[in-house]
């Protein structure tokens, strides 16, 4: 049985987040902003689907897919790409590839000693971000 992700999650800690946004090709400006917010993530099941609503006081960004289905994405706001993306589950971690311009290209969420955790990478470069869950969720 895979943990739930669902709930709403409260970002703790944020580990080269400029490193991929470089690989993105994110302007210097745009990378200066995102490096000082915070962000929640809400995650919800409705039967196969999920749906991961990434907020900030700047940008709000949602994600929804069925796991093992490949949909067609496109990251207005974030990076301004479309992309072919594909989640499906690697043991425990909702795994995501996506196809496009940018090589090498995804995420990975997995539940650790009651965290969410983001594994973001493209090009060579990793940011890590851990969530630590809202308490009245």
């Amino acid at each position: 049985m895979f943990a739930s992700f669902c709930g709403t999650w409260d970002m703790i800690s944020n580990d080269n987040l400029d490193g991929y946004m470089i690989a993105l090709g994110i302007s210097p400006c745009l990378r200066k902003m995102a490096l000082k917010l915070k962000m929640r993530k809400w995650i919800e099941q409705q039967g196969e689907r999920y749906i991961i609503k990434t907020c900030t006081t700047f940008r709000n960004y949602t994600l929804s897919f069925r796991v093992g289905h490949e949909f067609e994405e496109f990251t207005q706001g974030l990076d301004n790409r479309r992309m072919k993306s594909l989640v499906r589950w690697e043991e425990n971690k909702l795994v995501c590839e996506q196809t496009g311009e940018k090589k090498n290209r995804g995420w990975c969420h997995w539940i650790e000693e009651e965290k969410l955790h983001l594994e973001l990478y493209c090009d060579g470069a990793t940011c890590t971000q851990v969530f630590k869950k809202k308490i009245n969720d």
